[in-house]
């Protein structure tokens, strides 16, 4: 990889992030300079990018419960809108096609319908990072949006098979043996500890068993790396593996933004037709908060999963790959898609940021198609009487609300929007509740009585407890808040909008440490003096 492809990856990457804006659209940058100074896409280049994806899904199998495929709101939201959206895109293609636009002036009804389904499609690498950013993985919103991309995911397989003319080799029928052999898998998972050890494990079982394994019985890999990742994915040790991985795949995942700059090099007319194409997102977008609302969501989770798809995908690439190939399409529509795609990360990436303003500003408007029958987890929310909250039950979280109910005798109630953290809560007999903390509706459902005197802000986000502490400032609470914080520079934020106290967490930890340290000492007789 050429220097200066890191050097431009980095000033861009941080310049927008200096704009508040995602990394990634410095990176998308950075690839189209590179493209205008000269620069080609390399193997090593591709090879960095193909890593980054393959751990990407691997990292998502991890934390993806096979239960979230089954629910009607996911498998039945991405079937209907692949084939409506398919269907809708292809129409929009014809219409444009009856304007004599020399892309499309020659198309038939077969290649309509394959660009529609390459549009169809969503990315989840672009998906997965906006919700990681925004520490949204776990909500109610980030599931559905993860299983629907996982699904489309599967329809990438059929049709790479069916294009393909031949099917999976005989020897896929063995891939079943890696059922019984995910035991196996999982006990190494518990040997092999938590440094390097654990980071060459994980690549192990993304890129051999996953990718490679798959790969060799024409399966596709990267799927291949999402299914390894599922049969871990109860294990308690995954989290600790994937934030292992988590450095190493967003280094990866550069190369893959750097690449879809530097596969577009367009002339005038491929401009014209991706901006035309992204003036069809629109469409495509309603078509998925349309689909999404038959299945009972409230209107703030229609919206944001709609955000968090509202682009294209790397897998139209893909398919004008196979369908220049076949004699389908021109090789021209690889660049128009390239350009696209990257659109459409440039325009999805402040949306996305802005979700929260944009649900505001919808909500009266779309009000009329949210379903009088609401899904269980999105339904109104009923308080009983509490003396604290808790907000975040990961492992500081959750030790606080254990330290207040048994040191200090208060009701409490637990707040977490990953229903997999709230499940050994549930099993104590804790009151907690699914909640996400950055949802405007869960603060008016939410009625802090008179009763609460001290809120705990203990969520991995800051941008989370940032928008928590506005909530309550807005809402006049007049009880005890603290918060914590990753980073020293996290403080003077969260003290200048109010905040009573504010603890970074590995201080703490270090002074926890040390107390309790001495005053086990003291209790063994042993107490400690000054020299």
């Amino acid at each position: 990889m050429d220097p200066l492809m890191i050097v431009l990856a980095f000033a861009a990457g941080l310049g927008a992030h200096l704009l508040r804006l995602p990394p990634l659209l410095g990176f998308l940058a950075a690839g189209f300079a590179l493209n205008a100074m000269g620069f080609e896409r390399t193997p090593a280049l591709d090879t960095m990018a193909n890593l980054g994806v393959t751990l990407l899904l691997f990292t998502i199998g991890l934390k993806l419960d096979i239960r979230t495929l089954m629910r009607g709101e996911v498998w039945g939201s991405a079937t209907l809108h692949i084939v409506g959206s398919s269907l809708l895109l292809a129409a929009a293609l014809f219409v444009l096609k009856s304007f004599g636009l020399a892309l499309v002036a020659d198309l038939g009804w077969t290649a309509l319908l394959l660009l529609g389904f390459a549009l169809s499609f969503s990315s989840t690498v672009f998906a997965v990072k906006v919700l990681e950013e925004r520490s949204e993985l776990g909500s109610l919103y980030g599931r559905i949006a993860i299983g629907i991309l996982v699904m489309q995911d599967v329809f990438a397989v059929l049709f790479l098979t069916v294009t393909s003319g031949k099917l999976p080799s005989v020897w896929a029928v063995g891939l079943l043996l890696l059922w019984p052999a995910a035991k196996l898998m999982r006990a190494l998972l518990d040997r092999v500890g938590h440094g390097d050890l654990q980071v060459l494990y994980g690549a192990f079982l993304a890129l051999v068993v996953g990718y490679s394994l798959f790969e060799a019985v024409g399966v596709k890999g990267d799927l291949g790396a999402l299914i390894v990742g599922m049969m871990l994915a109860s294990h308690p040790a995954t989290a600790g593996l994937a934030k292992s991985l988590f450095h190493m795949k967003e280094l990866f995942l550069v190369g893959f933004f750097l690449s879809v700059g530097l596969g577009a090099l367009p002339n005038l007319e491929m401009v014209v037709m991706a901006a035309l194409l992204l003036l069809l997102l629109p469409l495509k977008s309603a078509l998925y908060y349309g689909v999404l609302m038959r299945f009972g969501l409230r209107t703030r989770t229609g919206v944001l999963s709609t955000l968090s798809l509202s682009n294209y995908s790397e897998f139209g690439l893909i398919v004008a790959a196979v369908a220049s190939a076949a004699g389908w399409l021109s090789a021209e529509w690889m660049v128009v898609i390239s350009l696209a795609l990257a659109g459409s990360f440039v325009l999805a990436a402040p949306l996305n940021a802005a979700g929260e303003r944009l649900y505001a500003r919808l909500k009266r408007p779309l009000a009329a198609l949210e379903a009088r029958t609401l899904l269980p987890e999105d339904r109104p929310i009923a308080i009983e009487q509490v003396d604290a909250v808790v907000l975040g039950l990961g492992q500081i979280g959750s030790g606080a609300y254990v330290r207040l109910v048994e040191g200090y005798g208060l009701r409490v109630l637990g707040v977490d929007n990953n229903v997999d953290k709230l499940a050994p809560h549930r099993a104590a007999q804790r009151h907690v509740m699914e909640g996400d903390a950055v949802d405007s509706d869960f603060w008016n459902k939410l009625v802090l009585s008179d009763s609460v005197q001290l809120v705990l802000l203990a969520m991995p986000g800051h941008a989370g407890n940032v928008h928590a502490l506005q909530q309550l400032r807005n809402r006049a609470f007049a009880g005890h808040i603290a918060a914590i914080v990753n980073y020293p520079d996290e403080v003077a934020v969260l003290r200048d909008l109010g905040a009573d106290e504010v603890f970074h967490i590995y201080d703490e930890a270090g002074t926890a440490f040390a107390d309790d340290a001495v005053a086990g000492a003291a209790r063994l007789g042993k107490a400690l003096r000054p020299a």
